[in-house]
């Protein structure tokens, strides 16, 4: 199938994937899209999350990676995200009778370093598209967050044009969070250009960091949020966690593992505190994660924007102890997962690459500037060609 014949098509048949800093698995969508742009419509047919095995997980979080083993990895993950997309197109297949078009991945996300930054400008991200392409036999667009960057943008958050499209034709104000590694938000205007996101700092990379860090790798995160309820709050600890000069810039900003991984903000200081309750310590960096989102909410989107609605995404959505934070630190403020709105939490961002594959397919920008600080629209993602 040609690229313009896709272009022709009516409907579109899509695999959107997506790989996060959580690094838990590969989210796969299919998804049906009609349309490009503001009129763009789309439908959920499939999601499956396919996890990582505990050595890919671990060798994708080690933070001192040589060369070699991202090379390695690049096409390792490559393998895995092809898998996934398999997993789908034979879904589409059986269960819907549609040949699936395209695939959209964003990869993994290995480094993130946006402007400015005393250690250079880029970002990279891993899942060769050319392996995706030679094992399925699909035109596949990747590496989305290039494109913005070279623009003078964050690269980041990428999610929102998708967000606009999603919600924006709800009587409601709304804004969306996504609780993954990072939280971020979205906040949806009438039109799109006037969108405000920005990700807020750490979400579950924290959490999730920590709880390793107490069970010696015994376990990989808090199930709903247990082990945060058992504890209490350490308040000189909190107060250190939430003195990160990030959470005083403006946005627009973006930020990841180099400034909210494990060995930059957490090892020192939970080294320090070996001795408090381990309960505490994941209730104390539970906390700074709701604080932060909370205080984001209260200083850069409530002063501007009259929200009704708050939309939660991500796997935090599943932190019963967190969510409970969050409704109690935004009592005006009704909370809502997006699951209540017919999209599973953990689908959110494969279905956001879905979309924006699906725009860059037809020549159109999906990069919010206001939203990233790039210096004008930009179309996003290359095309490997099967």
């Amino acid at each position: 199938m040609t690229l313009q014949s896709i272009r022709d098509k009516v409907p579109r048949y899509a695999i959107g994937l997506m790989s996060g800093t959580s690094c838990d698995g590969i989210d796969a969508v299919l998804v049906r899209l009609k349309g490009s742009g503001p009129k763009l419509v789309m439908k959920l047919l499939e999601h499956r999350n396919l996890p990582y095995t505990p050595g890919l997980r671990k060798r994708l979080l080690d933070e001192h990676n040589d060369i070699q083993e991202l090379c390695t990895l690049n096409f390792e993950l490559g393998e895995r995200l092809a898998e996934a997309a398999q997993v789908l197109i034979d879904l589409g297949l059986k269960s819907h009778q549609v040949e699936v078009d395209f695939i959209a991945s964003h990869g993994h996300t290995i480094a993130h370093l946006p402007p400015p930054s005393s250690k250079g400008m880029g970002t990279l991200q891993i899942g060769e598209s050319a392996v995706i392409t030679e094992r399925t036999g699909k035109l596949v667009v990747s590496d989305f967050r290039t494109r913005d960057m070279a623009a003078g943008g964050q690269g980041a958050p990428l999610v929102p044009y998708a967000d606009w499209i999603l919600f924006h034709t709800l009587n409601h104000r709304v804004t969306c969070l996504n609780i993954g590694g990072i939280a971020n938000f979205t906040m949806i205007t009438p039109a799109m250009e006037d969108i405000v996101a920005f990700d807020s700092g750490p979400g579950n990379m924290a959490i999730d960091a920590t709880v390793r860090f107490i069970t010696r790798g015994l376990q990989d995160f808090d199930l709903d949020g247990k082990l945060a309820a058992k504890g209490m709050i350490i308040d000189e600890f909190l107060a250190y966690l939430l003195s990160h000069p990030y959470f005083d810039k403006v946005p627009p900003k973006s930020t990841g593992r180099e400034s909210f991984g494990f060995e930059e903000y957490l090892q020192d200081a939970l080294t320090a505190r070996k001795d408090q309750l381990p309960e505490d310590l994941v209730a104390t960096v539970t906390q700074a994660v709701a604080q932060s989102i909370i205080d984001a909410f209260n200083r850069f989107i409530a002063p501007e924007f009259d929200t009704e609605h708050l939309i939660i995404a991500g796997g935090g959505t599943a932190n019963t102890f967190l969510m409970n934070k969050l409704r109690n630190g935004l009592p005006k403020v009704q909370v809502f997962t997006m699951d209540q709105y017919g999209i599973p939490f953990q689908a959110r961002e494969a279905i956001a690459f879905a979309i924006l594959g699906n725009e860059t397919l037809m020549g159109n920008p999906t990069n919010v500037p206001h939203a990233t600080g790039a210096r004008h629209p930009c179309v996003l993602g290359k095309i490997t060609l099967p």
